[in-house]
């Protein structure tokens, strides 16, 4: 039987974890999947995937949000094949900055203007969809470091928009 990983959190601050992996077992470890999952505004769970060579190693995770609760799941690639999941749960420090004030302005039938409020030096994900069970599971999205975008979506259709 292969054992799951053990996943230690090694540190964690505002913006970044590090954390440990290693297996309890004499199985020759090829490498490691793990993936660190968030929830976005309570609509839009966020995913990364990291793909780790090696048996033991100690991964450090940036760019993360300050006092966001953080789920990092891992498997390991062994020569008998994978291993059962391993779970840990981690909260950044800090104070989560504030949510964005959103404003969405139609500039034609296929453009739309979004301009927000927020801190500086940071990047911006924006979300769209026709319905919130879209903007939930598959939403169209885009990034920026900027205060606004304009977003082109479909024609006679209503959107929803998430900053």
């Amino acid at each position: 039987v292969i054992p799951p990983p053990v996943i230690h959190i090694e540190s964690y601050s505002e913006d970044s974890i590090s954390f440990s992996l290693k297996m309890t077992t004499n199985i020759k470890v090829s490498g490691y999947v793990v993936n660190i999952y968030w929830t976005f505004d309570t609509h839009r769970q966020e995913k990364r995937t990291l793909i780790i060579e090696g048996e033991k190693s100690i991964q450090k995770v940036a760019n993360l949000t300050a006092h966001t609760p953080y789920e990092i799941s891992a498997w390991a690639k062994t020569e008998l094949g994978d291993s059962p999941l391993s779970f840990v749960h981690v909260v950044t420090s800090g104070t989560r900055p504030a949510s964005p004030s959103l404003k969405a302005k139609a500039i034609n039938q296929t453009a739309v203007e979004c301009s927000w409020t927020g801190p500086r030096n940071v990047v911006y994900g924006i979300f769209y969809a026709t319905s919130f069970l879209e903007l939930y599971r598959s939403p169209h999205n885009t990034t920026t470091t900027a205060h606004n975008i304009t977003v082109l979506v479909q024609r006679d259709e209503q959107y929803l928009f998430l900053v």
